[in-house]
């Protein structure tokens, strides 16, 4: 095909993987006063350093009617980028995709990011906003905790871990917080 159809092609990818769950939920999301994921890296992160990474990523369920729920980015933002010059790295969750909830694919994208983050000495920080395990993925979604939480145990005195509690956290998703060097939490939520 040609370059062009390519190009509008990523563009659409791309618009579809920051649009998280969609208007609909977006809008309920800021009516209880919180910012959607990409909306937090923009205040937490110094203006136009963001480097996303796994942005396509999708989940790979097809049990319980999910091979039709498809969203890009499988409820979790991820990537580097810098705060007061400083080089971090970061995942937020996105509680518009799911609740949040954690997949295999998910826990892939955050543990990619701590991986890196342990590579090149950088603190990890990471915006939890979860119901906890995608119960439709079962237990594939609990071994993806199991991944998230020995890399926590791995970075444990390596590097700076710090976690930020931005709504409900339930089940799986304050186990890892809980193994964090730093934890702060928004009051009301």
């Amino acid at each position: 095909p040609p370059m062009s159809s390519t190009l509008n092609e990523l563009e659409r990818r791309r618009a579809a993987a920051r649009a998280g769950g969609g208007e609909k939920r977006v809008a309920a999301q800021h009516a209880k006063g919180k910012l959607t994921a990409r909306e937090r890296l923009d205040i937490l992160l110094d203006e136009g350093s963001f480097e996303e990474i796994d942005m396509y990523v999708e989940h790979n369920c097809v049990d319980f009617g999910m091979a039709e729920q498809i969203i890009p980015g499988d409820g979790v933002v991820t990537g580097s980028g810098t705060i007061n010059g400083r080089l971090v790295y970061v995942f937020s969750q996105d509680f518009t995709v799911f609740g949040g909830s954690l997949s295999e694919r998910h826990a892939q994208k955050i543990c990619k990011v701590m991986d890196t983050a342990l590579k090149v000495g950088a603190p990890v920080i990471g915006l939890n906003d979860s119901g906890g395990a995608r119960i439709q993925e079962g237990v594939a979604s609990l071994g993806g905790y199991a991944e998230v939480f020995q890399r926590n145990v791995l970075a444990s005195g390596v590097v700076p871990q710090l976690s930020l509690i931005m709504g409900p956290c339930a089940g799986g998703a304050v186990y890892s917080p809980a193994m964090t060097d730093f934890i702060f939490m928004v009051k009301d939520s």
